[in-house]
């Protein structure tokens, strides 16, 4: 089968490229190029760049700023801005909290918060995961007891992602502990994070980042008017949100664009005559060849807002492919990828001392988004009929 995209959505994809390679600062994609941490700030201004071309949060309902493309368009947006270096819109904003809230919010909700959420003037944190609670996310035991017009929120939360930088917090918590079932004792909070109790702990990767944090709440007072939805029913809202979670996290245009890359780093170290780097590099381009054509065609089959089930087959070989190029480029640093915290003055490229701090970050792709073991289950009861 030969896939080509119709002249409309080609026109369409030279419009967004030529956008996404003029309008975005070089500073910020040459970051994202070197595979630097970008800084809050180059994250907000990317964000508002994009939002003020309508371009951030194209899937969200068109009175809040959404763009009524086909699955297709938002796959080809999704992979131009890879391609072109450009940090896609804080997944926590954009793909969570803000289709839960457009979806299950009040009015009052929608109003206050969805443009700040588009704009990036409120960066989200997402507050689901506990020491005890992972892929068994409905064991959590943050607990929310109403007291009056408020919530007292008691508990912890583990792994989030850029807390460091949150204004507000997403979270699941219990609001029935003697439900049934567990499912059907949470409910979905939005707690500032400025509330007295509330602290933020950095939790140091095996990379030397601290982009991950423990959430403490202490008595935290939440106003009534931020519980999300009905009570009790936060586990309906969790699975809508981490299924939005879920689209375009194998990036396949990332991929490319480091795979390209490293293609110059093995002539640089005069490798890429070498039949062995040479066949790593083929069965890579192949794999990621098949990927993409998968990825089309998920994108081309979605229908209602609802992907396809082989969306899973994307998470789970997409993943793979992004920690497969990562070791590539490692192996190819040889010694210099030792060199991880040596600075700017080590006589290591840069390339070769990134390799090992991305490599090792990059173990957890396998985890997030639903781990790799669930996507396998996916597979073979929704595709395989097992």
């Amino acid at each position: 089968m030969r896939l080509r995209l119709s002249d409309e959505d080609a026109t369409f994809r030279a419009e967004l490229r030529e956008f996404f390679t003029t309008k975005v600062p070089q500073q910020i994609r040459d970051t994202v190029a070197a595979r630097r941490h970008l800084t809050r700030e180059q994250l907000v201004e990317s964000q508002r760049i994009l939002n003020a071309a309508g371009l951030a949060v194209p899937h969200w309902p068109v009175e809040w700023g959404g763009r009524g493309w086909t699955e297709l368009q938002r796959h080809i947006w999704h992979e131009e801005m890879q391609r072109a270096c450009v940090p896609p819109p804080l997944a926590f904003n954009a793909s969570m909290v803000g289709p839960v809230i457009a979806t299950f919010g009040s009015q009052a909700q929608k109003e206050r918060f969805l443009p700040a959420t588009a704009n990036l003037d409120i960066w989200w944190s997402q507050g689901f995961s506990e020491p005890d609670a992972g892929s068994d996310l409905a064991s959590l035991r943050t607990t929310a007891v109403r007291d009056g017009d408020e919530f007292v929120v008691n508990g912890q939360k583990t792994w989030t992602t850029l807390g460091q930088y949150g204004d507000w917090i997403f979270c699941l918590v219990r609001t029935d502990p003697d439900a049934p079932k567990k499912q059907q004792g949470i409910s979905f909070l939005l707690i500032d994070m400025t509330s007295p109790g509330l602290e933020v702990r950095p939790i140091q990767l095996i990379d030397g980042g601290r982009e991950v944090n423990e959430v403490w709440f202490t008595n935290v007072r939440v106003p009534v008017e931020n519980l999300v939805g009905e009570l009790n029913h936060g586990w309906d809202y969790a699975k809508f949100l981490l299924g939005n979670e879920r689209v375009g996290v194998a990036p396949v245009g990332a991929s490319k664009r480091v795979l390209a890359d490293a293609k110059d780093w093995a002539r640089s170290v005069d490798l890429l005559g070498d039949p062995l780097v040479a066949t790593r590099f083929v069965e890579l381009e192949n794999e990621l060849l098949a990927l993409e054509l998968t990825a089309l065609r998920v994108a081309a089959n979605s229908a209602d807002g609802k992907p396809d089930p082989a969306s899973s087959v994307l998470k789970l070989r997409g993943t793979q492919l992004q920690q497969d190029v990562s070791e590539l480029a490692m192996d190819l640093a040889g010694p210099d990828a030792a060199a991880s915290f040596a600075g700017d003055r080590s006589e290591a490229p840069e390339w070769a001392r990134m390799s090992t701090p991305v490599y090792l970050n990059l173990r957890k792709a396998s985890i997030y988004g639903g781990s790799n073991e669930i996507q396998r289950q996916i597979i073979a009861k929704t595709i395989l009929g097992l």
